[in-house]
């Protein structure tokens, strides 16, 4: 090592900006989380859904000596879901979550704590990827790098580079979130909040200097193909501080998947002996606390009395706890859960209402080897890529799973009016449309006569225990998503709403990243812990602590 050589600048992480708190070093601490007091130990706390929100907070709270009971309607993982093909058990299809920046430094704690293998996601014009081909209006480019495709594209991504740099304080807000210097985060972030909630990422773009230079098709090249993890334009009606929050903490880059499949993290977690517990005896798991699985759908959650809340699950039997964590998405509160309108106040039940869920679709299929390696010896270059495509399929991404093993390809992701074309068609249909489209961009590979085994697909808008795929803020959602965020901070609420807490990525201000469901998992733990009269260690900190310092800016109502 030369030491003289400058020091690697700090990396980006999920830290805020609207809540900057150091989440990883919580985790990190020797100290713990906190303690209960002795005479809560084996407290029974009910946990709705068994997703990585609520088995972080689960797992957290056994370790804490607490009892989670953890209450699942469909399947353990929730959109963190890796479905095998059949017969070949190893090779999955990510139908939920598949891509993890490294950002995300508290979910990777437990990826690390469970010894899991990532490697580099196949984004667009990454080494992963190998190469990159990008079909627009029936032109077609392939490139290894933005420098090999036309002038077009990098003015684009020059363009969106600059307009983030001009209106949005980019280099000085990241430089903030590196340094981890909380002050100068919420100084810039907080002016920006007022100004921007009510701005779409539309107008965001129209409305910059840096694309009001350039043509209109410049702007539907950056919705079409956009830069990071592909297109832009499904995200063009949110929120601008949305959009802004995802890029500033580096989600859209230096992606990762899970080797074998993201669903190894809930189940993991399911699984994991804890090193150091409180009051639960060595090899104490969250599964075997619940006899190996967990309990049935919740059908209902009612107040009993100031201390005591019932829930009651899919065939009619109730238990009684002094604190429930709903991780479920929101829209379930209303639709799948009788949840006593009391639990909540008129102002939370708007912002849980009014959370709009986002469309995706995914279609995959396995292949008998990585054939889209081949070279083509007319023109040296692979016979297929990673392809990006204003087309029906409009990304199609390509996973090698190693030396004689099939590869997997998800024909299509696609999202909000894209995935709702695919809403009423079979799996069949989805994959023959998909073929079709690739065809027209591929015309010399026959990629059906590498496919073996079923096709797998996913619409989550049509599964009556997601709505949808997550959470995408509106301009105008800022207060919605502050009153959800900051739900997990009780002392102020009335005995009758005290008790019930949420988490998850849509309670989140990061929806679609897993860094937000586990954050806000944390968040709810500490809450819990404070509930039954626990407190955290005066070394080791914890978010309610810090909330009332450098919580979210509040707007007026």
């Amino acid at each position: 090592m030369n030491p003289t050589a400058s020091p690697l600048p700090a990396p980006i992480t999920v830290f805020g900006p609207d809540f900057p708190f150091a989440y990883d070093n919580w985790l990190a601490h020797p100290a713990g989380l906190g303690a209960v007091p002795p005479e809560r130990y084996g407290t029974e706390v009910a946990v709705v859904g068994a997703g990585m929100a609520g088995l972080v907070a689960a797992h957290e709270l056994m370790k804490l000596g607490l009892k989670p009971v953890v209450y699942e309607a469909s399947k353990l993982g929730g959109r963190l879901r890796s479905q095998p093909f059949e017969g070949a058990e190893h090779i999955v299809a990510e139908l939920g979550g598949m891509r993890f920046p490294a950002s995300s430094t508290g979910f990777f704690h437990y990826v690390r704590q469970l010894g899991l293998k990532t490697q580099p996601f196949p984004n667009p014009l990454t080494e992963a990827a190998g190469s990159t081909v990008v079909d627009l209006e029936g032109q077609t480019w392939y490139a290894r790098t933005l420098a090999d495709l036309p002038p077009l594209f990098r003015e684009v991504a020059e363009a969106w580079a600059q307009a983030l740099e001009e209106d949005a304080q980019f280099s000085g807000i990241q430089a903030a979130i590196r340094t981890r210097d909380v002050p100068r985060l919420k100084a810039l972030w907080n002016a920006l909040v007022p100004r921007w909630d009510d701005r779409t990422f539309y107008d965001f773009i129209a409305q910059s200097k840096a694309f009001s230079r350039l043509s209109f098709h410049h702007r539907e090249v950056f919705g079409q193909v956009g830069f990071g993890t592909g297109g832009w334009d499904s995200d063009f009606p949110n929120s601008m501080l949305e959009i802004l929050r995802v890029v500033l903490t580096a989600c859209d880059d230096n992606q990762h998947l899970i080797v074998g499949g993201a669903e190894q993290v809930p189940r993991g977690l399911w699984n994991h002996v804890p090193k150091h517990m409180a009051h639960w005896p060595a090899g104490t798991t969250l599964a075997s606390l619940h006899g190996g699985a967990p309990r049935p759908g919740v059908a209902a959650i009612r107040r009993v009395d100031e201390n005591t809340l019932a829930v009651t699950d899919a065939w009619g039997v109730t238990r009684h706890y002094p604190a429930v964590l709903t991780t479920c998405q929101s829209w379930l509160l209303t639709t799948q859960i009788a949840c006593e309108e009391s639990l909540f106040s008129q102002k939370m039940w708007m912002a849980l209402d009014r959370t709009r869920y986002m469309q995706s679709s995914k279609t995959f299929v396995m292949v008998d080897r990585p054939f889209w390696k081949d070279v083509d010896p007319r023109t040296g270059r692979q016979v297929m890529s990673m392809t990006l495509t204003d087309r029906l399929t409009r990304g199609t991404y390509l996973f090698d799973n190693g030396p004689g093993q099939p590869g997997v390809m998800c024909l299509s992701y696609a999202w909000m009016g894209d995935a709702l074309k695919m809403l009423p068609q079979p799996v069949d249909k989805r994959v023959r449309l998909a073929l079709d489209a690739l065809k027209k961009i591929y015309p010399d590979v026959d990629i059906a006569s590498h496919i073996i085994g079923d096709p797998i697909t996913v619409s989550w808008e049509a599964d009556p225990h997601f709505l949808g795929a997550f959470k995408g803020a509106l301009p105008g959602h800022y207060r919605y998503n502050h009153r959800m965020y900051g739900h997990f901070m009780q002392d102020g609420l009335p005995p009758e709403q005290r008790g019930m807490f949420i988490a998850g990525d849509d309670v989140s201000w990061t929806p679609a990243w897993v860094e937000g469901a586990v954050q806000t998992s944390l968040n709810a733990v500490w809450g819990i812990v404070h509930h039954l009269g626990g407190k955290t260690h005066t070394d080791n900190p914890g978010p309610g602590d810090l909330y009332p310092v450098w919580g979210p800016v509040a707007l007026a109502d």
